[in-house]
């Protein structure tokens, strides 16, 4: 498995506990909003908004930030901003391919913080293009283990759409076409399986081996572009082993 998938794997728990509860809240709040108002306050009939309320509970948030946001979304209340997405494409230190995904009210807004925190920390902005060819577009359900073995999980989601199910340490991650997504969620619910999250991705086709100097300076940019408000999702192409992970860590 990639260390990027581990990396994003320790920031989860990390963000858990840390200072930065607060904005990775105000995240999971604005996906519910834009899911809201894209596809509806009823999350039976909106999988997007159900994913996003799922994710957003598992991360604590609390159930009146959450109602609020659908009703924001929804338009039952105002007082709600007009968000767009925006993806930005660059370099990081030692060549390493980053997709930006932005949720703003303000485009130019938007593009100042990204292009600051890509200046100050080693990174280069790129031309549309030159750097998305290098990702695919997936659906990555992650789970906890939980006794399963990774045939009782492929059994599961195999019919669903299900491409591969990766052994994460303490948990799966299943890789399905970004259409599949909501199909393998549903059959892992079916199956009575628990998941973390559900989300849709870019994965890369190609990764770069970092060593610990390369990896903390990669790390470091990716913490300041995720300290951005405006900033929903960091990917990238990196990719370091267990012993450099513990060195960098250590």
């Amino acid at each position: 498995m990639s260390g990027h998938s581990k990396w994003a794997t320790t920031k989860h728990k990390k963000a858990v506990i840390d200072a930065r509860r607060g904005k990775m809240f105000a995240k999971l709040i604005k996906n519910i909003e834009v899911a809201a108002r894209t596809g509806g306050g009823d999350p039976d009939g909106n999988p997007t908004l159900y994913d996003a309320i799922q994710k957003a509970k598992k991360t604590s948030v609390p159930n009146d930030n959450i109602d609020r946001a659908v009703k924001r979304g929804s338009g039952l209340d105002g007082g709600g901003a007009n968000y767009e997405t925006i993806t930005y494409e660059g370099y990081g230190p030692n060549g390493v391919a980053l997709l930006i995904e932005c949720l703003t009210d303000n485009r130019n807004r938007a593009a100042t913080e990204v292009r600051t925190a890509m200046t100050r920390n080693g990174g280069a902005m790129a031309d549309p293009g030159s750097v998305a060819y290098l990702f695919t577009r997936k659906g990555v359900v992650v789970l906890p283990k939980a006794g399963l073995s990774e045939d009782d999980v492929l059994l599961a989601v195999l019919d669903a759409g299900a491409e591969e199910v990766n052994d994460l340490g303490e948990s799966f991650e299943v890789v399905s076409e970004a259409t599949d997504l909501v199909a393998v969620r549903t059959a892992l619910q079916e199956a009575g399986i628990d998941y973390d999250s559900a989300d849709p991705t870019f994965l890369p086709s190609m990764q770069i081996e970092l060593d610990a100097e390369g990896a903390k300076k990669v790390f470091k940019l990716i913490d300041a572009l995720e300290d951005s408000d405006e900033v929903q999702n960091v990917y990238s192409n990196f990719d370091v082993s267990d012993e450099v992970l513990e060195e960098v860590n250590a």
